[in-house]
């Protein structure tokens, strides 16, 4: 909620305004904050399993989560990663159709489903956002399948390093600081892990990037945009 304070008009001739510091817009999912439970798992750890009962919903506090599934030949598809604030298992039906499991060491807040329902059915503010999310996961699915559909190796790589360089803060360094190993990005892309060393090193010949033990460093966003076929905002 924003706040405007008006000033009284000065008795001789100007009125003076002074806004009040703005208040932060109060975030719908913290009302599940009287039901949650704090959850701190070290990396690589299964926080459930592809077919497991979906009783509980969840937000990532800190750290970073990928969506698995194997397939029967022993294949793994990373269906998406989910940073600090991302939820995930609302969207689900009985069961959890991905694995989910942990990148990094990940501190999660954990809500029994059925509450969250509850809640949403007298709460229209929680449904709304409830709702939005559920578009914003679909439009993201979308995204995927044009990804996986028809862009080039190249494309994929360049799409995926402007993607966490949004949803991911620089360091002090202004590096992005890529949690997941590029085994974990080839299998999310659809490549192979040669595939995606040869790519990077590829956009670091050219000064797209630069890429150290550290991080990644973007050099040439606009070059990067008109090879992932994406439009400058």
């Amino acid at each position: 909620m924003h706040v405007s304070i008006q000033a009284p008009q000065a008795k001789a001739t100007r009125a003076l305004s002074t806004a009040a510091p703005a208040t932060p817009t109060p975030e719908p999912l913290d009302l599940l904050e009287q039901f949650g439970t704090t959850l701190r798992i070290g990396r690589d750890h299964e926080i459930h399993a592809e077919g497991d009962a979906a009783e509980f919903c969840y937000r990532v506090v800190s750290g970073c989560v990928r969506t698995v599934r194997l397939m029967e030949d022993g294949r793994r598809q990373v269906g998406e990663f989910l940073l600090a604030g991302d939820v995930f298992g609302l969207d689900e039906l009985d069961t959890h159709s991905f694995a989910v499991e942990t990148v990094t060491e990940t501190v999660l807040r954990r809500y029994p489903r059925r509450m969250v329902e509850a809640l949403a059915e007298s709460r229209p503010v929680l449904a709304r956002r409830l709702r939005q999310l559920a578009l914003e996961h679909l439009r993201a699915t979308q995204e995927r399948t044009l990804l996986l559909g028809r862009k080039t190796a190249t494309e994929r790589l360049a799409s995926f390093v402007l993607e966490f360089d949004r949803r991911m803060p620089a360091t002090g360094r202004g590096l992005l600081d890529l949690p997941m190993s590029r085994t974990d990005i080839a299998d999310h892309l659809g490549l192979t892990v040669e595939t995606v060393c040869r790519v990077l090193a590829a956009l670091k010949r050219e000064g797209m990037i630069q890429v150290s033990r550290t991080g990644l460093r973007l050099l040439d966003r606009s070059t990067l945009l008109d090879l992932a076929c994406e439009t400058r905002h």
